[in-house]
């Protein structure tokens, strides 16, 4: 596999080998030892899939008690997906990477604890696969909003299909003493 360090060092693209033939194609989309050599240190715990339309955007979101670290990949179709520094007091707090995940590409997008995260679908339906290194937990997830001008992100869509929770999240600014220190 391929993993190359994002514009947040800690954020890596990870591209797998994919063996193809006349039958289709085969891939390792995941091996502890390897994947923990390459910098991906984290242990999953939780498998989650989601499947959305053209135009969806989901985000951005993370945990703050129980934080997850993600291993994310498009399995069909194709999402923009977009990490940003959530760990206050880090020297690149707010700042994000992103990269376009795809069933053709199948590249991986690996997000440390402490980063929020959210994708935007580009193709007509997108299926994503995400590992996380802990549980769901509903009352401890933080949402903040997908288009906070502080932050910046150039989302590729201009009229998101959105959650209400997605809609009606505050600025980063708003939840900062919420945030764990770095």
């Amino acid at each position: 596999m391929q993993v190359e360090a994002s514009a947040l060092p800690e954020v890596l693209l990870i591209t797998p080998k994919v063996f193809n033939d006349p039958r289709g194609f085969f891939m390792e989309t995941y091996h502890e030892e390897r994947y923990r050599n390459a910098g991906v240190a984290a242990r999953f715990v939780q498998d989650n899939h989601s499947a959305s339309v053209l135009g969806t955007l989901r985000g951005l979101h993370a945990q703050l008690k129980r934080p997850q670290a993600k291993l994310v990949r498009c399995i069909r179709g194709s999402i923009w997906d977009v990490a940003v520094d959530a760990r206050r007091g880090s020297p690149r707090f707010g700042k994000w990477a992103a990269a376009e995940l795809s069933e053709r590409n199948a590249r991986q997008l690996y997000i440390p604890e402490g980063f929020l995260h959210g994708f935007a679908v580009l193709s007509e339906n997108a299926e994503v696969e995400y590992k996380c290194s802990d549980g769901y937990v509903p009352d401890d997830q933080l949402t903040v909003r997908w288009d906070d001008p502080e932050i910046g992100v150039p989302w590729p869509l201009r009229e998101p299909l959105l959650s209400d929770k997605d809609r009606d999240a505050p600025f980063l600014s708003a939840v900062l003493e919420r945030l764990p220190a770095y």
